[in-house]
């Protein structure tokens, strides 16, 4: 999540499986050429607040979107609404459930619709590929949370073609984030999704920051996904068209906690088992070793969570894998729906 408020630890059930009145300008405003701050106030209402809610774990979540459409389709980072059971997001003052369009796990990017949204707002989108080091960037975010003011961390552009290495502590799993921007600024758990935008206020980015899940390092400086890139993945999201690394809809649930094998011939041990899941009805008990699905072997969590996104709920999958006293065993799960 952008930022997580947990009351309860526990092991993860892996899901890949979380008024007023709007009224848009009738022209869009325009900021000062280079300077980054007068176009907060242009950039500022096309801001979504996200709140999540995480029922396993009886924690809540915060981060921050993009408003993209009128009717309220909104980008943000999949790791803000990754194993949420519910989410909303406050647009201008206006809090709106929100239904997860699709996501592109490996590229950290999600697309969200607003149920009930018109007439938003909607951010003005520029073209990454013409930063240069030193431009001024202003990163806004929802650190502070919901109902504080939008977070303006100010910076300047540092380096391009990035890589961070992303851990899942909850599942084990990680995943390296390729291709971000590095800018100046420190930007916070919470601001993940937000805009970074240049000074003619356009958004040139997407801020990919540390959270519970993605640890970027320390203070000082931040990470994001290039726009350009980031509405690619979000057009296909859009347009509805899966791929082998685009799912559309809801995630796909096996109804597992799982750990990755320290052992030669990999596999995932499973540590937790939901009672009525898809798992538990294909006979996986914790402790057995999980070690194939539709004959793909499994050499790490991430792998697991990579195979079940190309499937969807309702698909049956084959199971492979060793009980504890190391006999092969195999069986068929049907897959849900998950958080």
């Amino acid at each position: 999540m952008g930022k997580l408020r947990s009351h309860r630890a526990t092991s993860i059930i892996l899901a890949v499986l979380a008024a007023l009145v709007l009224v848009a300008p009738l022209a869009p405003a325009t900021a000062a050429p280079g300077d980054p701050l007068s176009a907060v106030s242009v950039v500022q209402p096309a801001v979504a607040r996200v709140d999540t809610r995480v029922d396993y774990q009886q924690a809540y979540g915060i981060g921050t979107g993009i408003v993209l459409s009128p009717n309220g389709e909104v980008l943000t980072n999949y790791h803000v609404v990754q194993g949420a059971n519910a989410v909303s997001a406050t647009v201008n003052g206006r809090s709106y459930p929100a239904d997860l369009i699709g996501y592109d796990r490996q590229h950290d990017v999600a697309v969200l619709q607003l149920r009930g949204a018109d007439g938003l707002p909607t951010a003005t989108i520029g073209d990454s590929t013409a930063l240069a080091p030193g431009d001024p960037v202003v990163a806004l975010g929802n650190a502070q949370g919901s109902d504080a003011p939008l977070t303006q961390e100010v910076g300047t552009v540092t380096a391009f073609g990035r890589t961070v290495n992303a851990e899942d502590e909850l599942t084990g799993s990680s995943d390296e984030i390729t291709g971000l921007f590095e800018f100046a600024a420190p930007v916070r758990a919470g601001d993940s999704g937000g805009p970074v935008i240049n000074g003619a206020g356009q958004v040139v980015g997407m801020t990919t920051a540390a959270s519970v899940n993605f640890r970027m390092g320390p203070g000082g400086k931040g990470f994001a996904i290039p726009i350009n890139d980031a509405m690619a993945v979000a057009g296909q999201i859009r347009s509805r068209t899966p791929s082998g690394s685009v799912h559309i809809g809801a995630p796909t649930m096996l109804g597992v906690g799982v750990r990755s094998a320290p052992r030669q011939g990999g596999g995932v041990i499973i540590q937790d088992v939901m009672r009525g899941g898809p798992a538990d009805g294909a006979g996986l008990v914790p402790g057995d070793l999980l070690t194939s699905i539709d004959g793909t072997p499994l050499d790490s969590a991430r792998t697991l969570t990579l195979v079940l996104d190309r499937h969807y709920p309702g698909d049956v999958i084959d199971l492979t894998w060793q009980d504890a006293s190391g006999t092969p065993r195999n069986g068929k799960a049907t897959l849900a729906a998950g958080p």
